[in-house]
């Protein structure tokens, strides 16, 4: 948890997470909207995707190539405050391929 805490101290980090929460982005947009070279977006994408904080998705082009969009998956992070310290509880959302392999494997 310890590296979740400081990737999200980072506000590209941050600003990737919000700008992605309601519809996937390309890299491209995303550096426009944040601001930072797409060197740097690629940078914390690559640090979310470690913590499984947002997922690629690769998407059809009109010539026939295909792109990749980038969707938030976390939901919330609580920080609980007990006599033994901090608990720290990430929420992700479940992607389409993680539901569609529980469904099958409950077959």
């Amino acid at each position: 948890m310890a590296a979740v805490a400081g990737l999200l101290e980072d506000d590209t980090a941050r600003q990737i997470l919000r700008e992605t929460r309601t519809q996937p982005m390309r890299a491209a947009t995303l550096s426009d909207r944040c601001g930072v070279s797409e060197s740097t977006i690629y940078r914390r994408i690559e640090e979310l995707q470690e913590q499984d904080l947002i997922e690629a998705q690769t998407r059809p082009d009109e010539d026939g190539h295909h792109y990749e969009v980038y969707r938030a998956t976390l939901d919330r992070i609580v920080i609980d405050a007990t006599d033994q310290g901090f608990v720290v509880e990430v929420a992700r959302e479940e992607s389409m391929s993680d539901r569609f392999t529980r469904l099958v494997e409950g077959m």
